[in-house]
Parts: C-alpha cells; structure tokens; sequence
C-alpha cells in the first residue's frame, strides 16, 4: 500500500520546467489575445482604447478564466502540458478540483491585482497632491513587498518543487498530471546526431573566414592542370593578353603581376587589396610587382586581331 501511494505521489509530481512553461505560454496566449483585438480598432481613432485600456484587458482575462480555471481547473498551457490544479488543503490522496472559492479568489488576485496595478499608475501619474504623494509611497511599499514575496516564494519553488507563483501559495492550488506520466526511455542516437552536426557547423564557421578560397583556386587548377613555366617575353604576353585570367573579359587597363598572364587594373587591385597573399588562379605565382602592359605589346595583340 505504501508504495502505490509512493507511486502515485511520484506520477503524479510535475517538473520544475513543466510549471515554468505552463506560465510562459499564458502569457504567450494573453499577449496574442490582445494583439488580436488591438487589430480590430486598428481602423478607427488612434487612442481610443487607451483611457478604458486596464478594464478591457480585465474584461479580456475574466473571459479566459471563466472558460478555463473556472470550468476545467487549468489553464491554456496547462490544458497542453497536460497539467491541471489540485486542491491541496484537501486531506484526501486521491484528485481534488479547486473550491468554487479558490477559483473566485485566484480571478481576483491574479485578475484584480493587475487591474488595480495598472488603474494606481495611471491615478498617481500625474498627481502632484500631499495626499497623493503619500498614498503613492503605500502603494509602492505593497508593491515592493509583493514582489519581495514573489522573489522568496520562487525561491522555495526551485527547492521543493511546489507553488510556481505567490497565489498558488496563498490559495493552496498546486500543478498536478491530469492523467499518470508513464516512464520514457530516451534514446540519445539522435541527440548525440545533432550535437555532431551542429559541433561540426561551427568547427565550418570559424574555418572558413580564415580560407582564401582564391588561393586555394590557384592550388588546385596548378595540380589539376600543369603548366610549364617559361621566362616570361613579350611574344608570350602578347598571347596570353587576349583576355584577363579573372574575370575572362578583354583586360582593361592591362597589367602583370610577374608572371605569363594579363590582368585587369581592377580586378588584380580588388582582389590584392581583399587578400596580401593573391597569387595567380593559372599559375600560382604570387603578386611581385604590378606592372602595366606595354603599349607595343597591347597594340601587337590589336592589330592581330
């Protein structure tokens, strides 16, 4: 017996991350809500909703809760985590829902105490009053004391487990499994798949800006494609000079490099300024000089041509 009643404890326990999910996706729901019907005034006077904003979103939350917490004992995230609240001042094991009046008083902490929040800053916004000025510095201090027990009770949540939030505290409504949690078996071969993938694209990442793609060009079509190289003559230039060994167009402004080939001013200046160590993509020589071509040379190829 004591060990069904371990089990079921266990089954029915709810992970940290669980909890914490449960609450980034109501407030997921409750923003896209509000974008939603932002949308709908979108065409009528800027401004409109702002004076009645704190009782439209009051309205808007009061209209979840009733067709959530109130009728289902769990709200949307929970509803998809497969989460729902327990009475836990019950004495009972077994499930029991939350009390008509813990559901009332959930609505009013969490659905009042915002209203009342947003309707206090836009009270003493711009009020300037004695009366005020004090009022202000209470409403402050309840703040201020809410959030520092918001901050311990989460606190005590990483530790045992139970109440994500202050209202769930107070209230006594704790996050259980609507149906037991079988155990699962994780299989880690695709896990330890993508941790290789993705260890491998950032070994690529930080590899590949320290390659010079042109350089590496150069290497492999002088291996693939052995050239001999001879003294270079005006005769070889004048061959070669048809057209430029980059870009493959007629050279404008032709220059050397200390090899064979024929460049364009432009496309050897651009490519030695983006890399010191350009070499020639057909024959590898590196840049020596930057020479222009002869005029009797340029005017040889014309007139041959």
């Amino acid at each position: 017996m004591a060990s069904r009643d371990e089990n079921m404890k266990r089954t029915d326990r709810v992970l940290r991350i669980s909890q914490l999910d449960a609450l980034e996706l109501n407030k997921a729901l409750e923003q896209l809500v509000w974008s939603q019907f932002t949308q709908c005034f979108h065409g009528f006077k800027p401004g409109l909703l702002a004076r009645f904003e704190p009782e439209v979103k009051a309205f808007l939350w009061l209209f979840l809760w009733r067709f959530t917490i109130y009728s289902k004992n769990a709200t949307v995230g929970q509803s998809v985590l497969n989460i729902q609240y327990k009475n836990d001042f019950s004495p009972n094991l077994r499930y029991q829902p939350l009390s008509k009046n813990q559901k009332l008083w959930y609505a009013v902490c969490t659905i009042g105490g915002k209203w009342l929040e947003e309707r206090c800053y836009d009270l003493f916004r711009n009020r300037h009053v004695a009366s005020f000025r004090k009022a202000k510095q209470c409403v402050n201090l309840v703040v201020g004391l809410l959030k520092l027990g918001r901050l311990i009770n989460f606190l005590i949540f990483l530790q045992r487990g139970k109440f994500a939030t202050l209202t769930e505290r107070l209230l006594g409504i704790r996050s259980v499994f609507c149906r037991p949690q079988n155990v699962r078996e994780v299989g880690f071969e695709y896990m330890n798949r993508e941790l290789l993938w993705h260890s491998f694209a950032e070994f690529l990442i930080f590899l590949l800006p320290l390659v010079s793609i042109q350089k590496l060009k150069a290497k492999l079509s002088s291996w693939c494609i052995p050239l001999t190289r001879a003294p270079s003559s005006d005769s070889t230039l004048a061959t070669s000079g048809r057209q430029c060994s980059l870009c493959g167009e007629w050279p404008t402004m032709p220059h050397t490099i200390g090899c064979e080939h024929v460049f364009c001013y432009y496309c050897v200046k651009s490519s030695f300024l983006f890399d010191a160590s350009f070499a020639c993509p057909k024959c590898g020589t590196e840049v020596h000089s930057l020479q222009p071509l002869k005029s009797g040379i340029e005017m040889t190829e014309v007139n041959a041509l």
